[in-house]
Order: C-alpha cells, then structure tokens, then sequence
C-alpha cells in the first residue's frame, strides 16, 4: 500500500556544503540519478529514513495500538518511531515503547527488517516481552491500545504492510515455538 509517493517527499533544493543550488543529473559512476550541486559538485544522497519498533507479547497476546495520527489514523501497529542521531536501533525502539504505551521493555531479539521503498522507510522491528500488561494511551501517539490473542489481530484494519509482514512473522515463529518438544 503506498501512501505517500516519492515525488510528495521533501526534496533538497539546496546544497549542504555551500548551499548553492541542487540539480538532479545522471552521474555515470553511480549509474543512477542524484542531486548534485552546481556550485562544488557535492552528491546529495536521498537516503530512507529508519523507524525502530518493538512487537510486544504478555501473557500470550500482542499489544497493539491504534494510531491517532496520519497516515493512516485510526489503524493499527505496534509501538515505534523514527530512530534518532545518537541511538542504537534497540535503544530507540525501547524509548518510542516506552513513549507510546508507557511500557519499559528490552528488546530480547530481532524480528526483521522491511521496506517501504515507496516512502523510503526501514523498519527494524525488536521482539520483547512485557511483565505488565499496564499498557496506557499516550497522547497525541495512539486512540487505543489493546492486547490480541493471535487469533484476533485485526489484520485488515492494520495500519502498513510492514506492520502485517512483521506480525505474520511473529505468528510463525510463534507456532514454530509451540511446536517444539
């Protein structure tokens, strides 16, 4: 599902380095188009941006949350956000846990990573156990925050793709777990 295409994105207009004028022009050793300056010839690269988040299990159930802003308000994901300058991947998943639902959880192992290449998002998703099921609201992040047992998950009502590929990898590895002897 693509919400946003890329020619919605903010694109550059100036340079970094010198601030003179940005143009977007083949560049043969890159073999691909950029946005180069006209001034110094510094290569502005578009690079995705990274959103950390953390599938978060209690009791059985998976905590999700019902976005209060766009896009998609009024769907539903579990807890996370963009990573910050300064933060490992695991520590900005923790905080935007903790933002979002009010819960302190460490991230115990790595879910996966998925793209959104139609808005240059990368999502690295934690897997996590909470003690507490005292999830909360946080305002102006979620409507609703609620715990589904696998077999409620609201699959047509979840907010991207990533969140529903995260979550179908979580239910398998989850009955893979059952399984086992």
């Amino acid at each position: 599902m693509s919400i946003v295409s890329p020619e919605l994105l903010s694109t550059p207009r100036f340079c970094q380095v010198c601030a003179h004028f940005l143009v977007e022009r083949y560049i043969d050793a890159e073999r691909r188009r950029r946005l180069q300056c006209e001034n110094c010839g510094f290569i502005h690269y578009m690079n995705p941006r990274v959103v950390v988040s953390i599938i978060v299990e209690h009791g059985g159930k998976v905590l999700l949350q019902q976005r209060a802003n766009e896009p998609r308000a009024r769907f539903w994901t579990f807890p996370g956000g963009f990573l910050e300058i300064g933060e490992l991947p695991e520590d900005g998943a923790r905080r935007e846990t903790l933002e979002e639902v009010g819960l302190d959880v460490v991230p115990v192992c790595l879910q996966g990573v998925y793209g959104r290449a139609d808005v240059g998002i990368v999502l690295v998703v934690y897997n996590a156990s909470s003690d507490s099921a005292d999830a909360r609201v946080s305002d102006p992040e979620s409507l609703q925050v609620r715990w589904y047992a696998v077999a409620e998950i609201p699959w047509t009502e979840l907010a991207f793709d990533t969140t529903e590929a995260a979550l179908r990898d979580w239910v398998r590895e989850r009955a893979k777990e059952d399984a086992s002897p």
